[in-house]
């Protein structure tokens, strides 16, 4: 039976509001209390840490990632993911998908395979947990390939679909398609009918395609802005699309690099914080130094925060999610940090299918916290309730 831990003196965003000087108490990975100093009464077996009047958010749960500290999904060994979940909290990041790219059907089944292999083992606590894969591509448009291997794309495909899925033991969740290929709407329509979320990517729809997925049942569009038609004043594309249909999320890269500052208050101030997700799309190279690193067998140059491919072509980033979020505050007019958490947390969770159990600080949930300093740094995360990373200089006042 593992100990109270109890976070005292923290200013908290919960799911019922905020509380300012409250306190949080967790116990076996799980919050069972969270509420104003005023009602806290100190019990000697519990573990208190002072958080000295610091922010409390929940933790942030990354969509799109495909990978970390020198590591990638596509490497498709269990070391790989482990150092994944390790490096992930460092930024606040206390769960993540998975995410897959275009390859041939040989690389993404070993992927696959590595993931539902990783999943068996019970979530370690004090690791960003893996909530499942999100699959980007190979069922995409030539057009808008981007830094995915154009010669591995390929048709939208039911019968191959359904063999990663069962490879992957049902741990697919998110699906990057661009819906006017092929017989993509039919595709769109099976993976609604399984339960798995549809996002409109790397696609060169028309409005009137993505019109169509979404009665199909797409409900989000991929890095919005990149790789996908634009806005046209007699086409508005998958942009416009996003922009106006309000059953779609809008994933979106928020390092200045992929959009700049004014495109996001664009898009915030179209889509609101309850339809925006903040992801990183990072690849290997996040957390390490500038240099060549690879993707998809594809050379990637990063220097100064941006990974390219040697024509320029952008190739994911290497963006820090606890940075997206500072970000955001400093780009959309009028965003506060309840926002931010709605991009980062809750909206993602309920994407995820797991509202019920991450995204927001309440009694009942997993204790995957946050604890950020004044300048909105990360300080401390806590995954299922066990201490993951605590910045170089941090003080836990109290600790018993």
């Amino acid at each position: 039976m593992s100990k109270t831990i109890v976070l005292t003196n923290g200013n908290i965003y919960s799911q019922q509001g905020y509380i300012e000087n409250g306190y949080i108490k967790v116990k076996n990975g799980k919050i069972i209390d969270v509420c104003s100093m005023s009602n806290y009464q100190f019990e000697k077996s519990s573990d208190v840490i002072d958080l000295q009047g610091k922010t409390v958010i929940p933790g942030m749960i990354d969509l799109h990632i495909h990978g970390a500290a020198g590591a990638d999904v596509m490497d498709a060994n269990p070391d790989a993911l482990e150092a994944m979940t390790i490096a992930l909290s460092m930024e606040g990041v206390t769960s993540f998908l998975a995410t897959t790219m275009t390859q041939s059907d040989e690389a993404i089944s070993a992927a696959l395979r590595n993931v539902a292999s990783f999943l068996k083992e019970p979530s370690k606590r004090g690791r960003s947990e893996i909530l499942g894969v999100h699959l980007e591509g190979p069922f995409i448009n030539p057009n808008k390939a981007g830094a995915q291997p154009s010669q591995h794309i390929k048709l939208p495909e039911i019968p191959l679909f359904q063999k990663w899925q069962d490879l992957a033991e049902g741990a697919i969740k998110v699906v990057t398609m661009a819906p006017e290929q092929g017989e993509g709407m039919g595709l769109v329509r099976f993976l609604k009918q399984s339960g798995i979320v549809v996002s409109i990517g790397h696609s060169d729809a028309s409005f009137a395609e993505v019109e169509e997925a979404v009665e199909a049942g797409a409900t989000q569009v991929t890095h919005l802005y990149n790789q996908m038609k634009g806005l046209h004043h007699r086409e508005p594309g998958v942009v416009g699309a996003a922009f106006l249909l309000d059953e779609l999320y809008a994933e979106m890269i928020v390092d200045g690099i992929h959009v700049s500052p004014e495109m996001v208050d664009l898009a915030y101030r179209q889509k609101k914080a309850e339809k925006i997700i903040l992801i990183s799309d990072a690849i290997r190279a996040k957390c390490l130094k500038n240099g060549m690193y690879d993707l998809g067998g594809q050379q990637v140059i990063v220097e100064g925060g941006k990974a390219m491919l040697a024509d320029g072509t952008l190739a994911g980033s290497v963006l820090k999610l606890k940075d997206a979020a500072k970000n955001m505050l400093s780009y959309a007019k009028d965003c506060s940090l309840v926002d931010v958490i709605q991009m980062a947390s809750v909206n993602p969770a309920k994407q995820a299918g797991v509202y019920d159990r991450k995204g927001s600080l309440v009694a009942g949930k997993d204790a995957d916290i946050v604890v950020l300093n004044d300048e909105l740094d990360v300080e401390m995360t806590f995954c299922l309730g066990e201490l993951a990373y605590q910045r170089e200089g941090t003080v836990l006042n109290g600790a018993n």
